[in-house]
């Protein structure tokens, strides 16, 4: 088989790592590679992406190993919430939170005219996602997205992720090459995927283009959008603080029931300091780390003095409809909490 001398450097390495084998463990299987960069070429010819992205894209595309390894050992969720929380909302990102509210106070104030997201919100974000854009990107996406295309565990997914980078690349003129993001082409200062930027990015300092690498005021205005599209009330808590009494339904812990706080109340809900959760027909669902209830919970004790309840000894969550807007930005409870009382910190 002939290799092209302009690829040949792009893959030549893999044939240096001793016994590289491909996801489904077989060899390395060349003919692919060369099958998939010769369809995008096609596809992207076919969708008017300019010629001159499209050589940028395919001029010498690597195969990043690394990349797939990750992609299948994605670690399982372990930590519990107070330690996801001790380790995500730490005091130096709230003090390198509460400068940047110093260093943008009228970029944030306009996020918030324009999109009604509070500043702390957008900063809880910030924070979360790019520690305030001190997490460097490690890896040229158009690699990121060839190699995990390549993979095919989500083939069809990362190949929507190139293309959307490839017309933004030229609606914005942006170098395409110098777009480096995740392995998993998450990029800028609040983790855009490239469909997510197509839709919901803002030029936010009016200089033609959209760049949320580069401009911390258009990854602002591009953040505040999504979060107002989601829907976002800057008038609504996201969560409560609350104790939970150890007879609680534990179908009720995970967050998709929703009952009324009256009802919570009902259900022996209340403020960490013993009193009563507001009297309100809001809408909220609970969350309470499942592993230390049972931990902190003896579910093996009876009485026959049905007059007492159950002291309340775990802490839980109550969450609003803002809680489940930012669950559509990451699926994770103990994300929603985290941004929730990282917001709190620098408000």
């Amino acid at each position: 088989m002939m290799i092209k001398a302009r690829h040949l450097i792009s893959v030549l390495f893999l044939f240096c790592i001793p016994g590289y084998l491909h996801a489904d463990g077989g060899d390395f299987d060349i003919d692919r590679w060369y099958n998939i960069i010769a369809d995008v070429r096609s596809r992207a010819t076919s969708e008017n992406i300019s010629q001159e992205t499209i050589d940028a894209t395919l001029k010498s595309p690597v195969f990043i190993p690394s990349i797939v390894k990750s992609d299948k050992n994605q670690s399982e969720f372990k930590l519990t919430l107070n330690g996801y929380l001790n380790r995500t909302v730490s005091e130096k990102r709230i003090i390198n939170g509460r400068k940047m509210r110093k260093q943008y106070p009228t970029m944030l104030a306009r996020v918030e005219n324009m999109y009604g997201v509070q500043p702390h919100v957008i900063l809880a974000f910030w924070g979360m996602e790019s520690n305030f854009g001190a997490v460097k990107a490690r890896h040229k996406l158009t690699d990121a997205f060839l190699t995990l295309m390549y993979d095919g565990r989500r083939e069809k997914f990362f190949s929507k992720q190139l293309f959307a980078l490839m017309k933004i690349a030229d609606k914005n003129h942006l170098d395409i090459n110098s777009i480096y993001g995740s392995w998993a082409g998450a990029m800028g200062h609040f983790q855009f995927i490239p469909t997510t930027l197509a839709q919901y990015g803002v030029d936010g300092n009016s200089d033609g283009r959209i760049d949320i690498i580069n401009s911390v005021g258009d990854a602002m205005l591009s953040a505040g959008n999504y979060l107002h599209k989601l829907g976002w009330n800057p008038h609504e808590k996201i969560v409560r603080k609350v104790v939970v009494p150890a007879n609680i339904d534990r179908s009720f812990l995970g967050g998709d029931v929703k009952k009324t706080l009256s009802e919570w109340t009902y259900y022996g809900i209340t403020n960490p300091d013993g009193s009563a959760i507001p009297d309100s027909d809001m809408l909220a669902g609970l969350i309470v780390d499942k592993q230390e209830f049972e931990e902190n919970t003896d579910t093996n004790i009876e009485s026959d003095d049905t007059d007492v309840q159950p002291t309340p000894v775990v802490v839980g969550y109550l969450t609003y409809p803002n809680f489940y807007r930012i669950k559509k930005w990451n699926s994770s409870n103990w994300y929603a909490i985290a941004i929730a009382t990282l917001a709190d910190e620098l408000k």
